[in-house]
């Protein structure tokens, strides 16, 4: 049996079509729909008018396609895209054979922050058309991606402490070794090593001045945005986490921020953002315990957003004493009971305690109280805080209690998007530096997502055809808008012309 054989001779030429060379139901095809419907210039694109002298750019929607191809299929890397330019059929059909440089590639993603975020937030607005969001329900969650920056240029007081401790060590031995030598060769030599350390010395000590006059916690040289994560199973890397908003309609992305370290005081800022982007009146949230705080849920209760998020457990330390759990709190009086039937009251004055504000309740019955060695050490008595914004975080828990199969709805819509671009894309890390280019990145990716998930959820020629109807809009707006300023500038030019 024979082995299969070629029947194209390399050296004959051939007569090909681009057009049938790329399937119906590619990507590709989505993708050229997509961007040729965007309104560019609204969104913020550089360079879609331009000077007549001069070698003319590359129109941002050639530039655009590019990369949204490029990350649905991990290329993400301006070198990758170019080389992918020279040798990837789709893309040859994509971008009509044109072929931009490396630089040329770079620097749209560089210059045009700002307009991935309002072309992702269009986007958004456009599905909320298409009723494939509704935002009555949106899970929240985040990720973590590396940064542009290796944990060796990334520093805290302590990390510089120790470097400096073993430079003053090392000076110290070659002072030592400075008096022990007996020829000239080798004093300059360590002299030499004796400046070296002087010099890394003044190094870590201007990097410390710095870290006290941000008053920040750690401080990183090459992306200053960045800051030390952990990525996972404790392992500590310099990255952003990157928060996101997904609908649990149909689970596509909603709006995404690179703010905090972690999640904490990250609920309130991400829920408002994505109500106020989809113009809702009210709207529910589901989260994990990462972000249950008192405070961001007293912001989202003022927005009108209902909270539904894990439950933390307490803080306070095991031991045999009476849990807070055994003390009934009244609402309406302020107060609390204890298991001895004691009233535990308020002076009415809030402490701080960290980024809160607390209120103490304690009784004088702990005195002769046959419950007290169960309940406190203290020679004081009892004493119980609660956080003036306590109360939310009470009728969270009684949600989530009350509605467990909903709450466990959180995983299904959050957790599959971040595999896919993690696992499937390669989103472990980005390209760019800063939080407003990192956050760029993550918009781009995220329409990749939606674009692609979108293709699942409706027929293909039913998404065709939605984005073909909006290009013969924009097309028709464009028209009336060249129209108008014909006649004004015809209507007007005599009547300026009288003026004069």
């Amino acid at each position: 049996m024979h082995h299969l054989e070629s029947e194209i001779d390399r050296s004959q030429i051939s007569m090909i079509a681009l057009e049938e060379m790329v399937s119906e139901n590619s990507y590709a095809r989505l993708v050229d729909l997509f961007v040729e419907a965007l309104p560019m210039e609204e969104l913020g694109f550089s360079h879609t008018k331009h000077e007549k002298e001069g070698r003319p750019p590359y129109h941002p929607k050639v530039l655009l396609k590019l990369y949204m191809y490029g990350y649905r299929h991990g290329l993400r890397s301006s070198g990758k895209l170019h080389q992918a330019c020279m040798v990837n059929v789709e893309l040859w059909w994509l971008l009509k054979g044109l072929k931009p440089s490396q630089r040329t590639i770079c620097y749209f993603r560089k210059n045009n922050a700002k307009a991935f975020r309002a072309a992702f937030r269009h986007f958004v607005l456009l599905l909320k058309d298409w009723n494939l969001i509704d935002g009555e329900t949106v899970a929240i969650d985040s990720f973590k991606i590396r940064a542009q920056n290796s944990l060796k240029n990334n520093f805290n007081q302590g990390k510089i402490d120790r470097h400096i401790d073993y430079i003053d060590g090392k000076i110290e031995e070659y002072h030592v070794a400075l008096d022990l030598a007996d020829n000239e060769d080798t004093r300059t030599e360590v002299e030499q090593k004796i400046a070296y350390q002087h010099q890394k010395r003044a190094g870590y000590k201007f990097i410390e001045k710095e870290l006290q006059e941000t008053g920040a916690t750690q401080i990183s040289t090459t992306d200053t945005d960045a800051r030390a994560v952990v990525l996972h199973r404790n392992i500590v890397n310099v990255g952003y986490n990157v928060q996101a908003g997904c609908d649990s309609k149909h689970k596509l992305f909603i709006n995404a921020q690179t703010g905090n370290v972690n999640d904490t005081h990250a609920l309130a800022d991400m829920a408002i953002e994505a109500k106020e982007l989809l113009g809702l009146e009210h709207m529910n949230t589901l989260t994990d315990k990462g972000y249950t705080t008192a405070e961001e849920m007293a912001r989202c209760a003022l927005n009108n957003i209902t909270t539904y998020s894990s439950p933390k457990e307490s803080a306070a330390n095991k031991t045999n004493l009476f849990d807070l759990k055994c003390f009934k709190y009244d609402q309406q009086e302020d107060s609390y009971t204890c298991p001895a039937e004691q009233t535990l009251r308020s002076n009415g004055n809030q402490y701080k305690k960290g980024n809160t504000k607390v209120k103490h309740y304690k009784t004088k019955a702990c005195k002769g109280c046959s419950l007290r060695t169960q309940c406190t050490n203290s020679i004081n008595g009892r004493v119980i805080e609660r956080g003036i914004h306590q109360k939310f975080i009470e009728e969270n828990q009684k949600r989530v209690d009350e509605n467990p199969d909903y709450y466990r709805l959180r995983q299904q819509v959050t957790e599959h998007q971040f595999g896919t671009l993690k696992r499937q894309w390669g989103f472990t890390y980005t390209l760019m530096k800063g939080k407003e280019n990192v956050l760029s990145e993550v918009n781009l990716i995220m329409m990749c997502y939606n674009l692609r998930r979108v293709m699942s959820i409706l027929d293909k020629n039913d998404l065709k055809r939605r984005l073909k109807d909006l290009i013969l809009d924009f097309l028709e707006r464009m028209e009336r808008n060249k129209a108008f300023l014909s006649w004004f500038y015809i209507s007007k030019r005599p009547l300026q012309f009288i003026n004069l």
